[in-house]
């Protein structure tokens, strides 16, 4: 059974301003690209279904790096993400914990102190006074930090003699008390005795979320899910419970190094599926920019008694690297600050990714210029969110020395120095949505201020999609399968109402999804009913 696609725009990505007629495809897969005339002749025999569209056809967007089962979360909770009025997050506490059952925690999503007037972070004893009774974690847009309420810790047994855990900050206040804030590896004191996740919320959490991702045109992420829940098993489950009985989304898993021994002791890492894979070994070498625990070079401009946090030592991020290597796996590292970007980069160098593949750095917002020098040559990829640049500036810069602020978010140069650079969300700290990230990449404009900032960085349309189409499938060796329309590869697209080279770039945010094609089928159409999650 084959199946002959034209009528609209379709953009290969095999080269810029590369345009076929028509596709011909059977079983999910691409027999050939060409002119209608030619495929509908070539294949007369094979064709039992023509599919006239209208709009402009792409590959499937890929997501190189979010948190699948974090966005289904964020899309099942309150969401603080785009609350601008610090009592007002107070206020949503308060009207939740009113609906509570005894016992039950409030988890809250992504508040945001750089969108308020008063920037101070929300202290214990406010959430004290909304939720006495309840406990209550407000999780930080970074997902780097958190803020818990006294009844939470008075579970998680933290008192003011608690001593600070090794890549975790501790906030306290003038007398040494704590004040509920806590930073990276501290965070997890919390995290232990908040409520497992069982199977069932974990699938219902994926299905929120690969369904948003399907609306936007997202067929494939590589996602980082598999030590937070309670274990490997499960969460794996969960995504097979979700994809392999409909075929719809092709997931990449990140292996996180606390799951890796359980990875190896399963069977999953014999696992070539094309739907549930499992990929490099995912660790955290700092922290965040937003609560000053990237690791810097230099003190942060705007508290010169910090230059962030080293999430391990040099000696076990080697060790980490090294048993990577011994189960012939490349690493997938969240690198944010240069100074952690440079310790991972000096152990990559000694012991570089297996033959064949690459080793992916996460993030590398924080850059210089000698750094992007050392990696030309070495067997490294790097995960960019361009919508970092809209959201962190111009707050950014007053974190950062002058001689790191010039430097930094710079697209441009690592694509011009050769070092292959894949787009992503790192949903859910930011939207999911691809024709934000590639308006944000052309334009490197600020929400805040409408400014651009880094504008010898900007990118060019067709580099900001390829971020989301051919380098997506690079960085994890399937550029032959996914991320261009060609004979061979997966039948997935994404059909948009407008072309965005032709669309003026400061609205290409503007462009719709009309309809998303997984393995030849249509899982995805504007306007028709889709799942709409109930806030839990």
């Amino acid at each position: 059974m084959g199946t002959l696609r034209h009528g609209g725009t379709i953009y290969t990505m095999q080269e810029e301003g590369h345009k076929v007629e028509a596709i011909v495809e059977s079983d999910g897969v691409i027999l050939e690209t060409g002119s209608l005339d030619f495929l509908r002749a070539t294949y007369k025999d094979q064709i039992t279904r023509e599919v006239e569209f209208s709009g402009v056809m792409f590959p499937g967007f890929i997501d190189s790096h979010l948190h699948i089962v974090g966005h289904g979360e964020r899309l099942l909770r309150i969401d603080l993400t785009y609350e601008a009025v610090r009592e007002n997050v107070l206020a949503k506490v308060k009207d939740k914990v009113a609906t509570l059952n005894d016992g039950d925690w409030l988890i809250a999503e992504g508040f945001n102190e750089n969108l308020w007037e008063d920037p101070t972070v929300i202290h214990l004893n406010e959430l004290d006074e909304v939720s006495p009774n309840h406990p209550v974690v407000l999780t930080r847009v970074c997902r780097h930090a958190l803020v818990a309420n006294s009844k939470a810790l008075q579970i998680a047994g933290i008192t003011d003699d608690t001593e600070e855990p090794s890549g975790g900050v501790m906030e306290r206040d003038s007398q040494g008390e704590i004040v509920g804030y806590f930073h990276d590896q501290a965070q997890e004191l919390i995290k232990a005795v908040m409520p497992e996740a069982n199977e069932a919320y974990l699938t219902h959490a994926i299905d929120t979320s690969i369904n948003d991702l399907l609306s936007h045109g997202i067929v494939s992420g590589h996602t980082e899910d598999l030590a937070y829940y309670g274990g490997l098993e499960k969460t794996v489950r969960a995504f097979e419970n979700v994809i392999r009985d409909k075929n719809h989304f092709r997931a990449h898993l990140l292996v996180h190094h606390e799951a890796l021994p359980e990875f190896i002791a399963s069977p999953y890492h014999f696992n070539k599926d094309q739907w549930v894979e499992f990929g490099a070994m995912k660790l955290f070498v700092d922290g965040a920019l937003g609560g000053r625990t990237a690791l810097l070079s230099f003190p942060y401009a705007d508290d010169p008694s910090t230059s962030g946090v080293s999430i391990h030592t040099d000696e076990q991020l080697e060790a980490l690297i090294l048993e990577a290597r011994e189960h012939n796996m490349p690493i997938a590292a969240h690198v944010i600050g240069d100074q952690a970007f440079e310790n991972v980069i000096s152990i990559i160098e000694k012991h570089p990714a297996p033959k064949g593949m690459n080793d992916r750095l996460i993030h590398g917002q924080i850059m210089r210029k000698d750094l992007i020098e050392r990696i030309k040559g070495l067997a490294v990829s790097i995960d960019i969110q361009p919508t970092f640049v809209k959201s962190d500036f111009p707050w950014a810069l007053e974190r950062l020395d002058d001689r790191l602020a010039s430097t930094s978010y710079p697209w441009k140069s690592y694509l011009e120095a050769g070092i292959l650079c894949a787009g992503s969300s790192d949903a859910p700290i930011e939207e999911v949505n691809v024709l934000d990230g590639i308006q944000a990449a052309v334009t490197r404009q600020s929400i805040y201020d409408n400014l651009e900032y880094g504008v010898a960085e900007k990118l060019s349309v067709y580099e900001a999609i390829s971020l989301y189409t051919v380098n997506g499938a690079k960085v994890i060796g399937k550029e032959n399968q996914q991320g261009s329309l060609m004979e061979g590869a997966f039948a997935d697209y994404v059909i948009l109402d407008t072309d965005p080279f032709s669309q003026p770039v400061e609205m290409i945010n503007q462009i719709d999804v009309l309809e998303t094609i997984v393995n030849g089928e249509s899982v995805y159409k504007a306007n028709s009913e889709l799942y709409k999650p109930e806030q839990v």
